[in-house]
């Protein structure tokens, strides 16, 4: 598990859940700023150890992403074919840029 704190509070919490088919890794608080950084550098540990399976990317947590944690994420699931998990009207807006169904300015946050 990856946690990165600004003033003592924990603002981006990454953690990756293996399984036999498919690792999940769940992303909880800000995508923003120098956490985008730390989730680039938990995504290629990730990556290392994905072998054959599939990536679930679990964005249910997530608060908000500037313009960079939205192309990362993006990112991540064009190389990874990543399914996208989101659960109500914020996270499933998430889902759809990260997945491209939906333009954002690039420095913009949403």
């Amino acid at each position: 598990m990856w946690r990165t704190k600004c003033i003592g509070k924990s603002v981006l919490r990454i953690s990756a859940e293996p399984g036999e088919s498919l690792i999940t890794m769940r992303l909880e608080g800000k995508v923003i700023g120098p956490w985008v950084e730390e989730c680039r550098r938990a995504w290629h540990a990730i990556r290392a150890e994905l072998g054959s399976r599939k990536l679930r990317l679990d964005v249910r947590g997530v608060t908000f992403m500037d313009g960079r944690g939205t192309a990362l994420l993006r990112e991540i699931h064009k190389l990874s074919g990543a399914e996208v998990l989101a659960d109500c009207p914020l996270t499933k807006y998430f889902a759809q840029l990260i997945m491209g169904d939906v333009e954002t300015e690039e420095n913009g946050g949403v």
